[in-house]
């Protein structure tokens, strides 16, 4: 038997030389280690050879099998690089190379990374929450009557089972407070959704970034000089930036921001960009319900929250006149930020 397998093996071999396609190399290796190839035909007949010549047939047809199939693989690594030659022959490597369309961050991107950095440098730290929120974290924590309007079903995505998709991310304020005692530092960038009309300075869904900051001795000066230091390094350190009082039902006092938009040609004109204020004692007197301790005592600490957003800040940045554009992924558009 030892005979014949060595003339197996020599005939694959031959065979698989004689190869020149993909097609005729597989046809040679089912021909001789296919479930009827010559070699597995072969093998079946291990159980009629005698017991003392067992050891030296099982070695002759394991040398086989493995000669078998190394000639198999090297002849297919020979034939896959004569076919890249060939692929590769009437290419002229002189020839300068096809340039690739550069890209670029989106312009959202873009200023959400200003904005952090910004206020990264300032002590700040990222803080994030769920999109999907409960109504005492939305509303009655920051001191949302039931009666609001921003509660009613017109205005907010409501589940079924009573949750909600956050109208803002001052969500995450509270749960930052209910996770962690004073002093406390964070911005929570994120997506915030709403049932607003889509035109052009409206989107159902759009992003936002909260701030909060909450410490012993903390001032509306510190608020003030905060936002001013931000709302500066992105527009232009000459940027005038003004305070006018508001009401927010969670921060007392409360104002919304303006800055000064300067376009050559054009009258200067003011430009409602955020909301802030000093955080409300009602909204300090529910953390500390939520959280079964005093940490939070409006008679011992204050703090200041504040949230923008950012594609009224790419608008009056970039001189965006449809905040559609933000959303449409329209390359043309894009490209003028690569």
């Amino acid at each position: 038997m030892i005979d014949q397998l060595d003339a197996i093996q020599s005939e694959a071999l031959s065979a698989i030389e004689a190869a020149t396609e993909g097609d005729a190399l597989e046809a040679a290796r089912v021909g001789f280690l296919g479930r009827k190839g010559k070699l597995t035909l072969a093998s079946a007949g291990m159980k009629d050879v005698p017991k003392e010549d067992k050891p030296a047939v099982g070695q002759a047809l394991n040398a086989a099998r493995k000669a078998i199939t190394e000639a198999l693989d090297a002849k297919l690594a020979a034939l896959q690089a004569d076919a890249d030659a060939d692929a590769a022959a009437g290419i002229d490597v002189t020839l300068p190379g096809a340039p690739l369309p550069r890209g670029a961050r989106h312009p959202i991107s873009q200023m959400l990374s200003r904005a952090v950095g910004t206020l990264r440098r300032m002590g700040f730290a990222l803080a994030t929450g769920p999109e999907i929120e409960t109504e005492w974290h939305c509303f009655d924590a920051l001191n949302t009557p039931p009666d609001h309007p921003a509660r009613n079903e017109s205005d907010t995505f409501y589940f079924g089972d009573g949750r909600l998709l956050r109208t803002h991310t001052s969500t995450v304020q509270i749960r930052t407070m209910e996770a962690a005692p004073p002093p406390v530092r964070i911005i929570a960038p994120g997506s915030a959704y709403r049932r607003d009309e889509i035109d052009a300075t409206h989107l159902s869904q759009f992003n936002q970034l909260e701030g909060l900051y909450v410490d012993t001795d903390v001032s509306l000066a510190d608020l003030k000089g905060t936002l001013e230091y931000l709302l500066r390094s992105i527009f232009g350190k000459d940027t005038p930036v003004r305070f006018r009082p508001h009401f927010f039902p969670f921060t007392e006092p409360s104002f919304e921001i303006d800055i000064q938009l300067r376009v050559k040609g054009k009258a200067a004109r003011w430009i409602e960009i955020a909301g802030c204020g000093m955080v409300d004692p009602d909204v300090f007197n529910a953390v500390n319900q939520a959280r079964g301790d005093q940490a939070y005592d409006p008679d011992k600490v204050g703090g200041f929250a504040f949230g923008l957003g950012l594609e009224r800040l790419a608008m009056i940045l970039w001189g965006i006149s449809d905040i559609r554009l933000l959303i449409e992924n329209d390359t043309r558009f894009l490209r003028q930020f690569a």
